[in-house]
């Protein structure tokens, strides 16, 4: 059984790129993969908020690949914001790149700072291995 995408009739339709509500398959697990920042293998990061966004999600997409997931298989995002260059888009934009047209549950909050004040994002995610 696949992942259902649902928003309820009486409630605003999504506001970005997710779905207000998610449902797993019976007998799927869960993974959860910790908060990416825009940490390269190298222990460098990118200044700009859209090159971190970019390697946070790069980050992602390499966590999931190693546990045999793909962005399809994402029900749920939780995105960190410290500072969006005043491009507020920016953040979907670059989640569709990676994602495509797949829209899980998603969670955006303005916070104070990180462990580290240049980076400017972390997003962690649940996916489901059925």
């Amino acid at each position: 059984m696949p992942l259902e995408f649902s928003n309820s009739p009486e409630v605003h339709p999504p506001l970005g790129t997710y779905s207000h509500v998610v449902t797993s398959p019976a007998n799927a697990s869960l993974v959860f993969v910790s908060g990416q920042v825009a940490v390269r293998k190298d222990g460098t990061w990118p200044k700009s908020f859209l090159e971190q966004a970019d390697q946070v999600f790069a980050n992602l997409v390499a966590h999931l690949a190693a546990e045999g997931l793909t962005p399809s298989d994402v029900i749920k995002v939780n995105s960190y914001i410290v500072d969006d260059d005043g491009d507020p888009g920016a953040l979907s934009r670059t989640r569709s790149k990676y994602f495509g047209d797949h829209r899980p549950a998603a969670t955006a909050v303005i916070i104070a700072g990180l462990g580290n004040p240049e980076w400017k994002l972390e997003v962690e995610l649940i996916a489901v291995r059925s």
